[in-house]
């Protein structure tokens, strides 16, 4: 994983340049927020799943810092006044709060829009017919069948309680769209056959949902010092978790 953090963060650095225009105070948001640090998780899964076929690691590479400026975007947009609300991200002030909830916004949307072009890029892979899945994946993934989706059942859930099976739903849209997303990505890329890709989404969703089981039981008994982020939100905010219905 440490091979893959210093991977996608170079990778991370040449995408997103430092530049001396009007408009730099946008590109030192974005990277300010990819470049802050985290396990990078996504990207581990999109190079090791990647490596699995044999794929150039600058193929991989590339798509795994797409994968993580998709994930940099959803947090700065999560931690925004009107949705989450949060100061902290990863032990340092969150985008909006380093600059202010504008800046914040367009960082997010210049970072998802540049993580398309990245993979639409010739540099990403030869074959168009592999880019253009990458790219279609991506927004399935991402949208609101996905992720935002998820985002939407997170905020509904604060005044409709939840069971097991919804909140089950809830985070594979929320947290597991991209891990599927990052699995399959690297199969992609191989030109995995069918049962190979259904392996590695059964994989994905098995690590999606302890992801998230993990992160409910930090949120509890977790130190925000350690964390980088506060914790016991989703207990303030009415929310039920695995946690909150099975215990710890």
């Amino acid at each position: 994983m440490g091979e893959a953090q210093r991977a996608t963060d170079a990778a991370l650095r040449r995408l997103i340049p430092e530049v001396e225009t009007p408009e730099s105070r946008v590109f030192e948001a974005m990277r300010y927020s990819a470049l802050a640090g985290g396990k990078r998780i996504r990207p581990f899964l999109v190079i090791s799943c990647a490596d699995i076929f044999n794929v150039s690691r600058n193929c991989s590479e590339r798509v795994a810092a797409a994968v993580e400026m998709v994930h940099t975007y959803s947090l700065i947009h999560d931690d925004l006044p009107a949705m989450d609300d949060d100061d902290l991200r990863r032990g340092q002030p969150t985008c909006h709060k380093k600059f202010d909830e504008a800046t914040a916004i367009l960082a997010g949307d210049a970072l998802l829009t540049l993580a398309f072009e990245v993979l639409a890029d010739d540099e990403t892979h030869r074959q168009p017919e592999v880019r253009s899945e990458l790219v279609l994946e991506l927004a399935r993934a991402i949208g609101a069948k996905g992720m935002v989706g998820g985002q939407m059942l997170d905020l509904w859930a604060e005044d409709h309680a939840l069971d097991v099976p919804e909140i089950t739903r809830l985070q594979r849209m929320k947290t597991g769209a991209l891990i599927a997303y990052s699995c399959n990505a690297g199969a992609i890329l191989g030109r995995a056959d069918g049962h190979q890709r259904q392996l590695l989404n059964g994989y994905a969703h098995d690590i999606g949902l302890a992801f998230q089981i993990i992160d409910d039981l930090l949120d509890v008994d977790g130190n925000a010092e350690e964390l980088g982020k506060a914790t016991n939100k989703d207990a303030a905010a009415g929310k039920a978790t695995f946690v909150s219905l099975l215990g710890t």
